[in-house]
């Protein structure tokens, strides 16, 4: 299940790829650049690895293929004793009944693009929230600042904007530096109250009151760029 952190709010999904081609593992990098909850922990080149990695570890999803070399995809899944969340990612789409069958979250044909991927993910969080108890909404959250830890309100929070190893928080027209990289600290906040808008900043839902094509605007005045692969998620701010 995914992890929570000391305020309740969902962090971190755990994943794991098993796919025998290395394309295939770099493309499912590549689309996870835009969804920070998701942290890759391993990557396996075929079923035998991947139980074995299983056997010692666990994980809240799976990326999985289909046709690998000496025990496919499927057989993998109707050994293992405690399944996580599974993307089944493959080329042939005749083992899609037999999948869902398996009860996986999603299938995705490849080549897979942005869009699907997204989808499955969200499949995913929403399926993983709700096997969680019900626990109050996160308000506060501590972070690094120079050699001290420091509370920050979510609610006051208006703009994350990514500086090197480092964010500067923003609170309105206050800003605080701290150590952080973007992504890690994305991966603290509620995913449905925080959204990344472009590589270099993620804004405060709540904070946001107009969006344009290319760009949004929060309450205190401030414009954020919006770049074209972050636009999806944007739009569906407002």
């Amino acid at each position: 299940m995914a992890r929570k952190n000391d305020f309740g709010a969902c962090t971190l999904l755990k994943a794991l790829i098993i796919d025998d081609e290395p394309l295939a593992h770099q493309v499912i990098l590549h689309l996870l650049a835009q969804h920070p909850d998701v942290c890759i922990v391993g990557q396996c080149y075929n079923a035998t690895e991947a139980l074995n990695w299983l056997a010692n570890d666990n994980v809240d999803l799976l990326f999985l293929d289909i046709n690998m070399p000496e025990l496919n995809g499927i057989a993998l899944l109707k050994v293992l004793a405690n399944r996580p969340k599974v993307i089944i990612v493959s080329a042939y789409q005749e083992y899609a009944i037999q999948g869902f069958e398996l009860d996986v979250t999603d299938y995705l044909l490849k080549p897979v693009c942005v869009e699907r991927f997204a989808q499955a993910l969200d499949k995913v969080r929403r399926a993983t929230q709700s096997q969680l108890p019900k626990i109050a909404e996160q308000k506060h959250i501590v972070l690094k600042v120079d050699r001290e830890k420091r509370k920050f309100t979510l609610a006051d929070i208006s703009l994350l904007e990514a500086y090197g190893n480092y964010v500067k928080l923003w609170q309105g027209d206050d800003m605080t530096l701290v150590s952080s990289t973007l992504k890690q600290l994305l991966g603290q906040l509620p995913y449905e109250r925080f959204t990344q808008v472009h590589k270099s900043f993620a804004v405060n839902n709540a904070k946001v009151v107009a969006l344009e094509i290319d760009s949004l605007t929060l309450e205190c005045g401030r414009t954020v760029k919006v770049t074209k692969s972050f636009k999806k998620e944007a739009q569906a701010i407002l």
